[in-house]
């Protein structure tokens, strides 16, 4: 093995020779288990969020994999209709050409294209994480099978009454001119005005007066409300205000909608471009009054000088004219929340237009029961609730889109707007007996991608056809997602899979947060704290990672603030940490909440944890190979035992935590003992063994046989999370222990388990003690400042006899050591005690450092290795230097206008700061009184 760890140098070498041998695919053997991974989007590339994701579900699937498992995890990407269809339509702009100069079919030939040449971006990304997917069996949501499953479903959706075309509110894009999901409406608090207007009362006798954020809309009103049991106003219920402006005569109406106790508690009711108020306008049969075209520009309904207006330029308008009528009663500033597509940018409108439905409730009724009652387990189990919060006061689900890219709806008009629903304009004819020179129109829509998607679990193992994929692999094992699409995915595909396969899309829904940055703020662009996984896995200069999140910002202080802010978090850029310790870094805030924060600091301390396996497995190997063969006859030590013994821990922590999801603690757990146990004490407590040349040769077979038996367990059990540094280590160990595979891979090995004959508490026991000495001796060098180069001597006061070496099974009785001649030498050599030796009283070691451990006192006189008053004096100027800075931090972090002003971040930094000189201080305290004691 090379000396140091470069994982550049391996990753991509091992990933591309797994694929070559095809060591993802189903084994066809075994139980199954399969995952669907969650379809990116065609455009995407990879970020903190697809990186977590697909973190956990490559280590779900290798662990079930090495535990002889039949596994699938399907992989393909959703052909995602607005983002891919604006790439599309972006590049022919820079070519001065748009979608209509091409036409339909043309532009969705261009689609294809673009797919066929650009759309791998995120796939080949996955592969740089290590993600283990069968990709030979790669689908796309657009391909012709998974194309025939989305026709299928909604033609008999259609036949089953369950699909209709309906007029309703929708959020509408003003740009894209199309629906969208409420997902792709970001709505984020902005500084704004709030309007009060003055309605006159019809009858002349006074006004009533509505505020309101969007003066345009004042043109479609149909009411105003009042809530039912306020007295102000309950002479007034039933009585018609004259609309300014309009001069509509509209009604004032009572509805519990109104909050009495907030604003004026009268409240403008426009049902056509607000979702409360349709609720409302629906109650109370109010008409709706569509004042807006596809462009949010005003239409025919509002008077001629408003006719053509955009509709922020009609705001200004009607504003000035309250106010010259006097009805203007005041502007306030207002802080709201303004909704914007998450594509296009632009504000979204609620807008009354023509779609197609999905009927839901008939649906969601078993999909609930099948939650209910076990058939599906949501982890964590608080999810439940969100879930049964959406599906038990579900409203009829929006599946149209107006975009050309997409699966077009298989719907047909005459002249006279009747709906034909078939495969095709033949089948359709066919169908319903239509004569063939009927002039029939297919409905240009496409199906909202949630549609297909929703079909994911059993459309890309072949149905409707009936296929061994699917009886083989469905139901799934587990879905893993985050819970901001717990309705829009995870909710429908339990519908549809329900309805159509009459059993569950999968048996577990694993919910993971979401990734946010060190301080918990959402990862977006506009904020320039977006985190790039492969930057941080191949490391990034600094003028480039400014670049990039720089890149497409339009105001110039935005771009200056995200610079300097870069510069502090990343002074020479991003470091490459390598794939292992970014996927470990995820498994270690894979936790049960909802917010998961980033911090750069903690990839880094994992980089080191790949450092110290690299290195281990180098000193393993040194001391192992040619020195060692499965063979020969071994001993083992206390030591041996114990750190096997602690491996048996370790594997039944592991199982537990991927048992219950954990994998935060299933990781913790690998980190432990990797790092203290193996490395920190057993690679140490086998050095008096291996390098004395008096030792037994039994005894040191056994301790080499133990270093790589349990480095190689060790690979094992942490290849799942970090499969690259662990392959690389294991094709070295394994020949030593003449391990062979089929295609002499990690992959196809199996997974530790523990075996609870191999737990040994004596040994535990005796290590324990050992350790709780070395670490007392320790400590002592380290409160008193003196050199572990230093030899010490180490006094016993009523030493503790061990229990003797319980002789192994087929060892030869007189290979065993003395006990306690082993232990003295363990406890020397790692201590550097230079002399261990009991005494009857202390005091006739005159001023001594001790420690306690299982009720007897171990002293080393301090004489010879300090200078009392001089270590005081020391020890006092650095107990007020710190005192002193924590006074000023402490006053700092007092200061209100300090906190208050200050960003965030700094103030975090300075409380942590304060933290840790409060910490120091009690630890220098304690020495002081220790020297004092002596």
């Amino acid at each position: 093995m090379d000396k140091t760890y470069q994982p550049a140098q391996i990753e991509q070498y091992h990933y591309k020779r797994w694929e070559e041998l095809g060591l993802f695919k189903p084994s066809g053997d075994g139980d199954s288990y399969c995952i669907m991974i969650p379809p990116p989007n065609v455009t995407g590339s990879l970020h903190m969020g697809h990186g977590f994701q697909e973190s956990i579900m490559d280590a779900l699937i290798r662990h079930q994999r090495m535990l002889g498992k039949n596994t699938l995890w399907q992989v393909g990407t959703d052909h995602a209709g607005i983002a891919t269809q604006m790439v599309v339509e972006r590049q022919l702009a820079e070519q001065n050409v748009s979608r209509h100069d091409l036409g339909r079919e043309a532009f969705t030939e261009k689609v294809w294209e673009w797919k066929e040449k650009s759309g791998g971006t995120i796939t080949q990304q996955l592969r740089r994480l290590g993600a283990s997917p069968d990709w030979s069996r790669e689908r796309f949501t657009m391909d012709k099978g998974f194309s025939a499953a989305v026709q299928e479903v909604f033609i008999k959706l259609h036949e089953e009454g369950l699909i209709y075309r309906g007029q309703r509110l929708v959020n509408w894009d003003p740009k894209l001119h199309t629906a969208i999901s409420d997902l792709e409406v970001l709505s984020e608090e902005e500084n704004g005005s709030m309007w009060h207007f003055d309605y006159p009362l019809n009858d002349g006798s006074g006004f009533l007066t509505v505020a309101t954020t969007r003066p345009e809309t004042v043109l479609g009103d149909s009411a105003v409300a009042v809530a039912p049991d306020d007295d102000r106003y309950a002479h007034l219920i039933g009585k018609t205000i004259k609309l300014p402006i309009v001069d509509r005569e509209i009604p004032i109406i009572a509805d519990s909608y109104v909050d009495k106790d907030f604003g004026t508690g009268c409240v403008k009711i426009t049902p056509a471009h607000d979702f409360n108020d349709y609720e409302v306008g629906q109650r109370h049969n109010l008409p709706l009054i569509n004042i807006f075209t596809d462009d949010a520009t005003l239409n025919d309904q509002v008077p001629t000088a408003y006719q053509g207006l955009d509709r922020f330029d009609a705001r200004k308008k009607i504003v000035s004219e309250f106010e010259e009528l006097g009805l203007l009663s005041k502007i306030e500033d207002h802080v709201l929340k303004v909704p914007r597509g998450d594509r296009s940018g632009v504000v979204i409108e609620p807008y009354l237009t023509f779609q197609w439905y999905v009927a839901t409730e008939k649906l969601a009724k078993p999909a609930i029961e099948a939650v209910e009652n076990g058939s599906i387990e949501f982890v964590p189990k608080q999810y439940e609730n969100m879930y049964f919060s959406w599906m038990r006061d579900i409203q009829d689900w929006c599946i149209s889109r107006q975009l050309w890219w997409g699966h077009r709806i298989p719907a047909w008009y005459d002249a006279d707007g009747n709906i034909f629903v078939g495969e095709s304009e033949e089948a359709v004819r066919k169908k319903y007996q239509l004569a063939s020179d009927l002039p029939l129109t297919q409905d240009p829509d496409v199906l909202d991608t949630w549609f297909s998607s929703a079909l994911w679990t059993f459309g890309t193992l072949g149905w409707p056809e009936k296929s061994q994929d699917l009886e083989t692999f469905h139901p799934t094992n587990v879905l893993v997602t985050g819970f901001d699409i717990i309705f829009f995915w995870v909710a429908r595909m339990i519908m549809m899979t329900l309805h159509f396969r009459q059993e569950v899309p999968f048996k577990t829904v694993y919910v993971h947060g979401l990734v946010r940055d060190g301080q918990g703020q959402k990862m977006s662009k506009s904020k320039g704290n977006v985190l790039d996984p492969i930057d941080l896995i191949d490391g990034i200069e600094l003028p480039e990672l400014i670049a990039k999140r720089t890149a497409g910002l339009m105001q110039p202080k935005q771009k200056v603030k995200i610079e300097k802010q870069t510069r502090k978090e990343f002074a020479n850029g991003i470091a490459a940490y390598g794939t292992d310790a970014l996927r470990f870094t995820y498994y270690s805030l894979a936790s049960t909440g909802r917010n998961i924060n980033f911090d750069v600091g903690r990839i880094e301390g994992f980089r080191n944890f790949c450092n110290k396996l690299w290195n281990a497995a180098n000193y393993v190997l040194m001391n192992v190979e040619d020195k060692y063969t499965p063979g020969d006859t071994v001993q083992l030590s206390a030591v041996d035992r114990w750190i096997i013994s602690r491996l048996q821990h370790t594997e039944l922590a592991v199982a537990e935590g991927m048992r219950t999801y954990r994998l935060d603690l299933a990781t913790q757990a690998v980190y432990d003992f990797v790092w203290k146990d193996y490395c920190d004490w057993y690679l140490e407590l086998t050095k008096p063994t291996l390098w004395n040349d008096n030792a037994a040769k039994e005894l040191q077979s056994g301790a080499r046989a133990t270093l790589i038996k349990v480095l190689e367990a060790i690979l094992r059990l942490a290849h799942p999370f970090m499969p690259f540094i662990t392959e690389e280590i294991w094709q070295k160990v394994a020949p030593v222990l003449e391990i062979q595979t089929a295609d002499n891979s990690i992959c196809q090995t199996s997974y530790p388990l523990s075996d609870e004959s191999k737990i040994d508490a004596d040994a535990e026991a005796q290590v324990a003690w050992i350790q709780e000495i070395i670490t007392g001796v320790r400590n002592i060098r380290g409160e008193m400042n003196i050199s572990p180069k230093q030899s010490m001597p180490l006094y016993l006061i009523e030493p503790k006899k061990l229990e003797p070496v319980k002789e192994p099974a087929g060892v030869d009785s007189s290979i065993l050591l003395d006990t306690d001649a082993f232990t003295s030498q363990l406890i020397k050599k790692l201590a550097n005690i230079e002399k261990l030796a009991s005494c009857e009283s202390k005091d006739a070691l005159g001023l001594t450092a001790s420690f306690i451990v299982s009720d007897v006192e171990y002293h080393i006189p301090m004489a010879d290795f300090i200078d009392k008053d001089a270590e005081i004096t020391r020890l006092d100027k650095e107990y007020a230097r710190q005192s002193g800075e924590l006074k000023r931090i402490q006053g700092k972090l007092n200061n209100k206008n300090f906190v208050e002003r200050a960003p965030a971040e700094v103030v975090a930094k300075e409380n942590e700061r304060a933290k840790e000189l409060e910490r120091t201080s009690v630890q220098l305290k304690a020495q002081l009184a220790t020297l004092a004691a002596l």
